[in-house]
């Protein structure tokens, strides 16, 4: 089964964007999810479409492509394209997987696909791996920024469609479902208590019984979780010798 990949096009000219467009019209495992003309718009999209890489222009009224890094809180993948050349080093200085100079030539632009696919590919497989309770992660909420080990993270709660981290005293919303986070995580230190919740089973501080056979969790935070009947079973199977 061949895998797509969710493709946005940013820039502020009509014409180039068709022009991306009839050059990624040659490699059907490129889906185009949407295009945009400004950073403002551009950015909706990336939160409602959670693209997979970005076509993106640097020159735009008002903001540049840039800007537009400088705002997202996660990124996508980033090939920027543009008629000018004075911008090469800048671009992979924010790790912009290339840089391709309008108009764009079949033989580089080819070479360039070769190279997203690479990338595309390498994250998948690093996705399989679960993320260490060690390992530290960047979350940016607004104008806040945090780098935190996923250890010190207590629990997660579904909010819309995005997910609220606890952690120490602070909290923080991220763009990503529960089950996005769920698959990311080491099973052996994070549970799905309910539809709603994620716990770190580090930090429970109590366990006690709950109507209809079910559990109910008393955090280290002072912070209560019910687990689902379901999950309750799977949490005592789970923590049996």
């Amino acid at each position: 089964m061949m895998k797509n990949y969710k493709t946005l096009i940013v820039d502020d000219e009509r014409l180039a964007r068709e022009e991306v467009r009839r050059a990624l019209g040659s490699y059907p495992d490129f889906t185009i999810v949407g295009e945009a003309n400004n950073v403002e718009v551009a950015i909706e999209l990336i939160e409602k479409e959670q693209p997979d890489i970005i076509f993106l222009d640097i020159h735009m009224p008002g903001k540049s492509g840039f800007d537009l890094l400088d705002e997202l809180g996660t990124v996508p993948e980033v090939v920027f394209t543009t008629a000018y050349d004075q911008y090469a080093v800048q671009a992979f200085e924010v790790n912009a997987l290339d840089y391709l100079v309008k108009p764009l030539r079949e033989e580089r632009f080819s070479k360039t696909i070769e190279k997203v696919k690479l990338e595309l590919k390498k994250q998948e497989e690093q996705q399989k791996v679960p993320l260490a309770k060690h390992q530290k992660i960047f979350i940016k909420d607004g104008e806040k920024v945090y780098f935190i080990a996923l250890a010190e993270v207590i629990l997660i709660e579904s909010v819309d469609n995005y997910a609220r981290l606890y952690f120490g005293d602070q909290k923080s919303m991220i763009k990503r479902s529960l089950n996005q986070l769920e698959e990311k995580l080491d099973p052996n230190t994070f549970f799905r208590a309910n539809r709603g919740q994620i716990i770190n089973t580090e930090h429970i501080k109590e366990i006690q019984p709950y109507f209809n056979n079910k559990l109910r969790l008393v955090l280290a935070t002072g912070a209560i979780v019910d687990l689902s009947s379901r999950q309750s079973v799977k949490f005592k199977k789970r923590n049996s010798l």
